[in-house]
């Protein structure tokens, strides 16, 4: 077929897939004027909510718990093991706790699935070669001895925050994990043990309970579990570490253990107990069922970690968050009004603007400085303002789709925080020239070396991303579009030192490296949009290394398929097959780059437009996001906003030059 001709019958076909896709997406739209779904993948989560119950012994409804079992059998693999995601390879620590949630759950030690789960486990070695996070939870329920943990110190919370390593200087999500598992572990809490834990001491583990010496493991961990490089810098700690527990006085771990209260209470009550992520809501709701068992701490918490749980297609899910409404609804929004549906779905549009405005965060935490938290007000979380984190592009997002519709609503954000998120995007950005995620960074990259996950990249200290740096440049330049010589300098300041920090992360082959989503495609579409949002022209080299490289990676299909591998081996692996997100990222990233009129364009759109199902939605695909390089996570809405957007941005060029 001639190239005008194909590219004619592409634009011919733009109208109805777009009015089908918008369709689709309106219909999905929630009574509070949100989007949201599921957010589930990580195989840890689900397990970690089903302990907290068993510590507080807590009933689960019946329909829950039937919903639970599905979604954990379902998880299980070819191999027999449960992946630390749904669609990784087997994995000892979420293997195990996999096991012990199914066994909690009531059902029985003979039952098939728990067999295989049990032979791999021991065909690994057993939870004696689990991931440290997953012996803290085992040594919790009684089912792993805590001489066999590698020391968290209570006390590292009382040293001078000038310690280069205090924990005040780590990532929020690290500092918020280890936080309350500094107290399990100084407190040696403990669910004392029942016939149920005697039964689950014998088949876990492929040697009897009594001969087995759980100190002489605390550095054991199997090669399912082992993502990082051996760290002597952390062996040593270790070490010297341990050497202290064993001399630590009385008295100054009782101090310790009440000054990570008076942390774990405050992140409870300026989060409404909703904590920054599902790991810490389950580990504070545990440290309060054995300080105050039945009481009111332990019931809002489960209140709040209910709110966590998500009815998905294979059962009931753990999402990573409390919910993806923020991020969810600011893209959504975006993606409607670039497909020019303002005018037919205005009152879906003016419901998301109340969420979006209703749920900014509009004060600072009190005693944040105290309590190792930055300023907040301006911001947007990911969720909802009742979780309390903002974080630098759901702000960024959240700005950009309140300032499109500000016009339509008729209770549009006050102007002062509309200045209010731009200056907390000014405050966040890193002297490197990007942003990271929730605070500016605190600590040096040296810290890495002390991780002692053994299977989570980069989680020590908040790492500036070619993400969050795009979307605050897009955010700052909406914002001084709107208020054309207000922050002016401290604008323009920022967006230079941005631009320097995006041009000096693309790669050789002209791509970028995703941080929050598979992969490069991601990186791509988010490098060029902040370049352009830095004014960069259309024929700017980097933009043309980004065409390349894009051109280069594109199937023959038209699509592209980037496989989860690219994260961990940190290089583009392409899937078997072509994946609707990832094209739609690298469709975004050719338009705006200026390649919109490109023959890679009409075949990507020629490849979402073969896609797209009669309901307007796209298939399920392989899960496109991830976190810390290891861990897939679910972003259900990304194949409903984004072809859509993607085609949206084509449409706009496509009537041009396809007259």
């Amino acid at each position: 077929m001639p190239a005008r001709t194909a590219t004619r019958g592409v634009a011919d076909a733009l109208p109805t897939a777009l009015a089908r896709g918008v369709a689709r997406l309106v219909a999905l739209q929630g009574p509070d004027g949100s989007w949201r779904g599921d957010y589930g993948g990580p195989m840890f989560l689900l397990p970690m909510y089903v302990a907290a119950c068993h510590v507080a012994g807590r009933a689960i409804p019946e329909p829950r718990r039937e919903g639970m079992v599905r979604y954990l059998r379902h998880a299980v693999g070819p191999d027999g093991g449960v992946g630390l995601h749904i669609e990784a390879g087997g994995c000892v620590f979420t293997t195990a706790l996999a096991y012990v949630a199914l066994r909690l759950l009531g059902v029985a030690a003979d039952d098939g699935d728990l067999a295989r789960l049990r032979r791999w486990l021991h065909d690994h070695g057993s939870p004696l070669g689990a991931a440290p996070w997953g012996k803290l939870v085992l040594a919790v329920l009684d089912l792993y001895g805590y001489e066999g943990l590698q020391p968290i110190l209570p006390e590292l919370w009382l040293l001078p925050t000038a310690v280069p390593f205090h924990p005040s200087r780590l990532w929020c999500h690290c500092r918020q994990v280890y936080l309350p598992m500094a107290w399990l572990y100084g407190a040696r809490a403990r669910r004392p043990a029942d016939e149920l834990t005697h039964a689950l001491r014998r088949e876990l583990y492929d040697r009897p309970w009594d001969e087995i010496r759980f100190r002489d493991h605390r550095g054991t961990l199997a090669a399912t579990d082992r993502q990082l490089p051996t760290s002597p810098v952390l062996d040593a700690a270790n070490a010297v570490m341990a050497a202290y527990e064993r001399i630590c006085p009385t008295r100054l771990r009782r101090r310790a253990l009440a000054a990570l209260l008076e942390h774990i209470d405050y992140e409870d009550r300026v989060t409404s107990f909703i904590r920054i992520g599902p790991v810490n809501a389950a580990l504070n709701t545990m440290v309060h069922s054995f300080r105050d068992p039945g009481g009111e701490a332990e019931r809002r918490s489960f209140a709040a970690l209910d709110g966590y749980l998500f009815e998905g297609d294979a059962g009931v899910v753990m999402n990573g968050y409390n919910s993806t409404a923020l991020w969810d609804t600011a893209f959504a929004v975006q993606a409607i009004v670039a497909a020019g549906a303002l005018v037919p779905y205005r009152a879906a549009l003016l419901r998301a603007h109340e969420y979006i405005r209703e749920n900014q965060v509009v004060e600072d935490p009190p005693e944040h400085r105290r309590f190792f938290r930055d300023p907040a007000r301006g911001g947007w979380p990911f969720s909802d303002r009742a979780h309390g984190w903002p974080i630098s592009d759901c702000t960024a997002e959240g700005l950009k789709a309140a300032l499109l519709l500000e016009r339509e609503a008729p209770d549009p954000v006050p102007p002062d925080l509309l200045q209010a998120a731009a200056r907390l995007i000014l405050g966040w950005q890193d002297p490197s020239g990007g942003w990271a995620t929730y605070e500016r960074c605190r600590g040096g990259a040296w810290l890495e070396r002390l991780n002692p996950s053994g299977l989570f990249s980069d989680i020590m200290v908040d790492y500036p991303c070619v993400e969050c740096t795009s979307a605050c440049l897009q955010g700052l330049a909406a914002v001084q579009r709107r208020f054309p010589g207000r922050l002016e300098g401290p604008i323009a300041r920022a967006t230079a030192a941005g631009e320097r920090f995006l041009r000096g992360a693309q790669r050789p082959d002209g791509s970028w490296e995703g941080s929050w989503g598979v992969c490069f495609t991601y990186g791509t579409w988010f490098g060029v949009s902040g370049l352009r949002a830095a004014s960069a022209a259309a024929g700017d080299a980097a933009l043309r290394r980004a065409c390349e490289f894009l051109t280069s990676t594109q199937r023959d299909d038209g699509g592209w398929g980037e496989h989860f591998s690219s994260c961990t081996e940190r290089r583009y692996v392409p899937d078997d097959d072509g994946h609707a997100v990832n094209t739609a990222w690298a469709l975004l990233a050719l338009v705006r780059a200026g390649a919109g009129d490109s023959e890679a364009a009409r075949r990507a759109a020629a490849f979402l437009l073969e896609r797209q199902q009669d309901d307007g939605e796209w298939p399920r695909e392989p899960l496109c996001g991830v976190f810390n390089k290891t861990t897939l996570i679910n972003y259900d809405n990304y194949r409903r906003y984004f072809p859509v957007w993607a085609l949206a941005e084509l449409a706009q060029v496509t009537a041009g030059f396809a007259t």
